[in-house]
């Protein structure tokens, strides 16, 4: 008896044990977290993929067009796969053309860009970096209402400011010569603020404060402290600088009446009206065509490029000082 109620008790025993080794054991994951991590993906790919595409579209392809314009007549370039590559005669013919437009004024409007923003380069570093360490480092009285307007300047647009400037210009007989696209360059409220902001949050205080002690005039603090710790701020503000005052196409049209005094950027408008794509009746007979056009365009880009290629390093330096507070 004892016999088999032992043998009836042990399958029941032993199914009880698995049961309860079924229930503590780890349930397995929801495929419903699975089927959800899957479309969020597949979303981010998307969005990705679209973001890209306009990438390519908007941005590359103009690029590459323009890259492959000068390699083909004009002929081509209305008839033949906009992308296809032309002939490198051709660009060397493009290039006569352009070079031989008005006696050579291409060389004269890239002269008078180099000078002009050169120019300006100067008396921006000049008036930039004296006024952001003063804004940074200094306590007086109408401190904080330049530093607003030089914010309040930074954010308004460039073509809102030439009307005031042209007249301010005109009252001291300036419109028609070199200052009149110098100076109006040379104030460069970004640039005041970008020192402001290097110099009011990487700047040691201790080190200056040392420097106080040891009988350094604010001048010295300036010249032998703060301005060789402030090179990358100093690269990032003459390369926004350069590019901007290169790149100036509004005010230079305005106050600059004789073709000889045009920099690169208002001589690619008169190139532009001598093309007989763009305006029949002036270009008619002239060498100059769309890959001319194209042709000047690169030529107008170039200094800039050169520049960021070898300024790259520094730009990345001076874009993150002051990122961190020491």
């Amino acid at each position: 008896m004892t016999e088999a109620t032992t043998d009836v008790a042990t399958p029941a025993t032993t199914h009880a044990t698995r049961g309860a080794a079924r229930r503590s054991a780890p349930a397995p994951a929801p495929r419903a977290a699975g089927w959800r991590t899957a479309p969020s993906r597949a979303v981010s790919v998307l969005v990705i993929g679209v973001l890209l595409a306009a990438l390519l579209v908007f941005f590359v392809l103009p690029v590459v067009w323009l890259l492959l314009a000068p390699t083909k007549t004009a002929g081509q370039i209305t008839h033949d796969n906009p992308l296809s590559f032309g002939s490198l005669h051709q660009v060397g013919a493009a290039w006569r053309h352009l070079y031989d437009f008005q006696d050579h004024v291409l060389l004269v409007w890239l002269r008078n860009s180099a000078v002009y923003s050169l120019g300006s380069l100067v008396l921006t570093l000049l008036t930039s970096l004296p006024a952001g360490y003063a804004l940074a480092l200094t306590r007086f009285r109408g401190r904080k209402t330049l530093l607003l307007a030089t914010l309040v300047t930074m954010i308004m647009p460039s073509a809102t400011l030439v009307l005031p400037i042209f007249l301010e210009l005109n009252r001291f007989h300036l419109i028609g010569t070199i200052w009149s696209v110098i100076l109006p360059f040379s104030f460069y409220p970004f640039g005041v603020y970008l020192v402001y902001i290097y110099f009011a949050t990487s700047l040691p205080r201790d080190l200056l404060s040392a420097a106080r002690i040891d009988g350094c005039s604010e001048w010295q603090l300036f010249s032998r402290i703060a301005l060789p710790l402030a090179k990358p701020v100093v690269g990032l503000v003459a390369f926004f600088s350069f590019v901007g005052n290169w790149n100036n196409f509004f005010l230079p049209y305005l106050v600059l009446p004789s073709s000889d005094q045009f920099p690169i950027q208002v001589g690619l408008n008169q190139l532009l009206t001598s093309t007989p794509s763009f305006n029949p009746v002036a270009g008619a007979g002239l060498n100059i065509t769309i890959p001319e056009l194209a042709l000047a365009i690169i030529v107008a880009i170039l200094p800039v490029l050169v520049l960021f290629l070898f300024s790259q390093r520094t730009l990345v330096s001076g874009m993150l000082a002051g990122a961190t507070k020491e």
